[in-house]
């Protein structure tokens, strides 16, 4: 093993991160199963389905329906469909089953993906050590600060639940939920587009070909195999020394 920053390979980073986002999608699901009959959000999708079928039979029009379909629309037909939206609008019963939908939607998703984060990104990695995941550890990568020394568990913390879970997940997520509500339109798309150019500049240019949540976090993926990771700064400061003293020795003969 060797000190100096030995990279894992982008292969093995890619391996590990596809494994565990596989993982990932498992737990996140499982957990927004559990969530979602919890609070109850089949009861509210139920509603609405019932109140978007009462008014689809009341003025024979369907809500389902493209732009290009609602253009090619003859008068009569705009006009049913308007008012068909407009009396489900003044449903208070339906109205308050949407909004439930939408509220329930963001936390269902927001917590499933918080606990798969907080379980395979931060509480195993802590039990493997060196910030190893499932992924990782089969793939032989670890993690390390970027001067050698092992990940702390703050810095864990923040790689997962800053980096990972908030910047690179959820802000994703929520924009394109917006956008598909219609809540956001070409700023959402603007953000999505600029964390993608930042994550690839950030892993083409960095010396460390690092992603935001290492950035943040100040670590980087190494290999496991031929990596030596320090337990402290004293350690690895003493070590250098110790070398740096030995090569000063050699170079005297």
């Amino acid at each position: 093993m060797v000190y100096d920053l030995q990279k894992a390979s982008m292969w093995k980073r890619a391996s590990a991160w596809l494994l565990d986002m596989i993982l990932l999608g498992i737990v996140a699901v499982g957990f927004a199963w559990l969530i979602s009959g919890t609070m109850h959000f089949d009861t509210y999708s139920e509603a609405l389905d019932e109140a978007y079928l009462k008014y689809e039979t009341q003025y024979g029009m369907s809500f389902g329906i493209t732009q290009e379909e609602y253009a090619a629309m003859t008068d009569a037909q705009r006009q049913s469909y308007i008012d068909g939206y407009n009396a489900l609008a003044a449903d208070a019963d339906a109205m308050y089953a949407y909004n439930m939908l939408i509220s329930l939607s963001l936390l269902i998703t927001s917590l499933s993906l918080l606990m798969a984060y907080l379980i395979l990104e931060f509480f195993l990695p802590l039990r493997f050590r060196n910030g190893q995941t499932v992924g990782k550890k089969i793939f032989g990568v670890a993690l390390m600060r970027t001067d050698g020394v092992k990940i702390s568990a703050f810095q864990l913390f923040a790689r997962t639940v800053l980096g990972k879970y908030t910047i690179e997940t959820m802000v994703p997520v929520l924009l394109v939920m917006l956008i598909f509500w219609g809540s956001i339109g070409i700023t959402g798309t603007a953000i999505l587009v600029g964390l993608l150019i930042l994550q690839i500049a950030l892993m083409s240019v960095s010396r460390t070909n690092s992603a935001i949540h290492d950035v943040l976090a100040g670590t980087v993926a190494v290999d496991m195999a031929s990596q030596m990771i320090f337990g402290s700064q004293e350690d690895m400061l003493s070590y250098r020394q110790r070398i740096n003293a030995e090569h000063a020795a050699r170079q005297d003969y």
